[in-house]
């Protein structure tokens, strides 16, 4: 990763077990990983491969996601099934509360 930033900001994750992970570079001084964002970091691990490292964030806070240890160097094809997972399970809860809320907002006129 170059210097200056913090992980990669997961943009896109294709549904395909060989597609695409879209990301761009979350500055060093970023605030704050956006509600339902993922953010990846990855370093070289000392014996061989890349330790990768996924991280949440939250409405308060940034919570550790998961982990892939010396992953191999083709780590997108093993980490995009778990970020599309992830990715579906945020939108579809952003959705719900989005219902609730108009939901709760029409219940009381």
């Amino acid at each position: 990763m170059p210097g200056g930033v913090r992980g990669a900001l997961v943009q896109r994750v294709s549904p395909r077990y060989d597609g695409p992970l879209d990301v761009s570079w979350l500055p060093v001084d970023a605030q704050k990983l956006p509600l339902g964002r993922i953010r990846l970091h990855w370093e070289p691990a000392p014996r061989a491969g890349w330790n990768v490292n996924a991280h949440l964030g939250l409405a308060t806070t940034e919570v550790h996601l998961t982990s892939w240890p010396a992953a191999p160097d083709d780590w997108p094809r093993l980490v995009r099934p778990t970020l599309h997972e992830v990715t579906g399970l945020c939108a579809a809860l952003a959705f719900t509360t989005e219902a609730l809320d108009l939901s709760n907002r029409l219940a009381k006129l």
